[in-house]
């Protein structure tokens, strides 16, 4: 897999670090990104990385390789932030963004007895789990137009009305019936989106608590064939995430050398920008 993947994500390095430079620094940015993404294409720690036989696959590598103690201090920090978010505008950028886009959360566990103090227990599918969530606001581009990883108790409701104000354009968004309340429903509309959830119940709308008129509009739209059919869609989240883990060195739980909410942070963002360049590679539909 890195065969066809690591040429493109490599390539795309060396064109935003020509723009990226930090200043008393013996290794820039792009080099401790390059060193972390050849460990996640390959589900490795970054010492592993930083070993050079193990690139004897390829001949797309920095020239020198840091200590992996290097790469542990600066990957997580603003430097490397900084140069990841701009990789990550330019693959985005890609492609148009869509009209409809969808919100979700992906759970990633770690083991129950796991010593993560960032890892807390909440809703996972099928019961309860430990670990962090993935939330996500897709809109037919291969990497998400905004992305967060909490630990796994914080309610999604609360971190899709962070995520909502970062995204382009305009349309609808569809979500499931976690984010059926009416702070969702204004954030969406405030960025020109439309939220479609499912409703509880035939007397939805009908309390005396504040009612989004956001909200009242989606109980409409859910009542005609127009929004039942526009719900369906919704449906394309699970390839989205099925897409993003069925492949070596996809998405998925943190491996054990992968703790703390900012090094998971880190792995996820490795693996959604391998996951977007193999979209754009094989032209796979997001």
């Amino acid at each position: 897999m890195e065969r066809e993947l690591w040429p493109p994500l490599y390539h795309t390095l060396l064109e935003v670090a020509k723009d990226f430079h930090q200043k008393y620094v013996s290794y820039q940015p792009w080099v401790l990104a390059a060193v972390f993404l050849w460990a996640a294409l390959h589900d490795r720690p970054v010492s592993w990385a930083c070993q050079p036989r193990h690139w004897s696959t390829t001949k797309l590598r920095p020239a020198r390789l840091p200590h992996r103690t290097t790469v542990g201090r600066r990957v997580d920090g603003p430097a490397v932030a900084a140069f990841l978010r701009e990789v990550e505008r330019r693959l985005r950028d890609r492609q148009q963004v869509g009209l409809l886009a969808v919100l979700d959360g992906k759970p990633l566990l770690v083991s129950g007895v796991s010593k993560d103090c960032d890892a807390k227990w909440g809703r996972a599918a099928g019961g309860k789990g430990k670990g962090y969530k993935l939330h996500t606001l897709w809109a037919n581009r291969a990497l998400p137009e905004a992305w967060e990883v909490t630990p796994l108790n914080e309610a999604e409701s609360t971190i899709a009305c962070r995520l909502l104000p970062q995204a382009p354009g305009a349309g609808y968004v569809l979500a499931d019936g976690n984010y059926d309340a009416s702070p969702v429903f204004d954030a969406a509309a405030a960025n020109g989106y439309q939220l479609v959830t499912p409703m509880p119940d035939a007397n939805a709308g009908k309390g005396h608590r504040y009612q989004s008129p956001h909200r009242l509009r989606c109980i409409d739209l859910m009542g005609g064939a127009f929004g039942r059919s526009l719900y369906r869609l919704r449906r394309q989240i699970e390839r989205l995430y099925g897409n993003a883990v069925s492949f070596g060195g996809g998405l998925g739980p943190p491996p054990p050398w992968v703790r703390g909410l900012e090094r998971v942070r880190t792995w996820v963002w490795a693996k959604l920008l391998i996951n977007a360049v193999r979209i754009q590679a094989q032209g796979l539909t997001p």
